[in-house]
């Protein structure tokens, strides 16, 4: 079967910079590397891209791609240049711009003559995406999975590409669940690790003390408590909502948090009673108080103590 004509230009833009850099793989494909000519908008207007695409080959014949990147920093007047281009373009050769955002005039110019493809992944379908990217390479990821990733890492689609390769690897064909991504992906920004609100969703007072003691190496006490606190109470809002009658997507868009951790927090609120995260709620505010000098008692002693009331107090609802 022959391949499909290429168009004179192409505008690749989005934020899902993966898919843009399979495109330009597949432009890539169809040139010799000789012909081929990659520059980058730092140093290339307009008409400089222009007269790369004028240029004869090194060879000559077979076609030729001049690769540009980064335009979004170009102005009108290289949109101009590329218009006028497109009257007349050069046989066989293929200008591809690469865009982070789409330039109006750029894409105005470029639709005239050529293709605009924009791939941009909605903060709503990020686990999706996730999850097709783990299909790709032929790893098998769970909802959870990829909703942790996505909680953990954020929403750059370059970090998250690298954590999916590096799991898959990792899983050496074994499936990937939400307590490997927990283990083992790098955190965009400074967060808590969740075994110590885990522990407290699961009543195991010991992995409770012991996922605070090796918090304890690179966290304040201060700020242990505050985390465990905001769990803590996200659980019990969560419950409340739950028992109205809300879906966890309704509930995370209510709270203000991804839906992976309202469904964690769903699934620790089964273990506690209303009256119980009401008094959980209370004795991490007395901690917070104690922690802040409220108490002569050094603040490792009180955050235990805390861990050991929160986990095992039973209160009637």
């Amino acid at each position: 079967m022959a391949a499909e004509p290429l168009a004179p230009v192409y505008l690749l833009t989005g934020s899902d910079r993966p898919k843009i850099a399979r495109a330009l793989q597949r432009l890539r494909a169809r040139f010799s590397g000789a012909s081929i000519e990659h520059l980058f908008a730092e140093g290339t207007n307009g008409p400089d891209a222009v007269a790369a695409c004028n240029a004869l080959g090194l060879f000559g014949g077979g076609g030729r791609l001049v690769i540009v990147e980064g335009v979004d920093r170009w102005k009108a007047a290289d949109a101009a240049a590329v218009a006028e281009y497109l009257a007349d373009p050069t046989p066989e050769t293929v200008l591809a711009l690469v865009a982070e955002a789409v330039i109006p005039s750029l894409a105005k110019a470029v639709a005239h003559g050529g293709e605009v493809l924009a791939w941009d992944v909605p903060k709503r379908r990020l686990p999706a995406w996730v999850a097709e990217q783990f299909a790709r390479a032929g790893a098998d990821a769970d909802r959870d999975a990829c909703e942790a990733l996505v909680a953990i890492v954020g929403e750059n689609l370059d970090a998250l590409t690298a954590e999916i390769d590096k799991l898959v690897t990792w899983s050496g064909g074994e499936p990937v669940r939400a307590r490997d991504v927990e283990l083992l992906a790098v955190h965009a920004r400074e967060a808590p690790s969740w075994a110590l609100s885990d522990a407290w969703g699961e009543r195991d007072t010991a992995a409770a003390l012991a996922a605070y003691d090796a918090e304890l190496h690179r966290t304040e006490p201060f700020l242990v408590g505050a985390r465990l606190a905001s769990h803590v109470a996200m659980v019990r809002s969560a419950q409340r909502l739950a028992a109205a009658g809300r879906s966890s997507r309704d509930i995370a868009k209510a709270l203000g948090v991804h839906e992976f951790r309202v469904r964690k927090g769903l699934a620790h609120a089964d273990r506690y009673t209303p009256g119980e995260l009401e008094a959980a709620v209370v004795r991490l505010a007395e901690l917070d108080a104690a922690l802040k000098g409220g108490s002569r008692r050094p603040a490792e002693l009180e955050l235990e103590l805390a861990l050991v009331d929160v986990t095992r107090e039973r209160v009637p609802a």
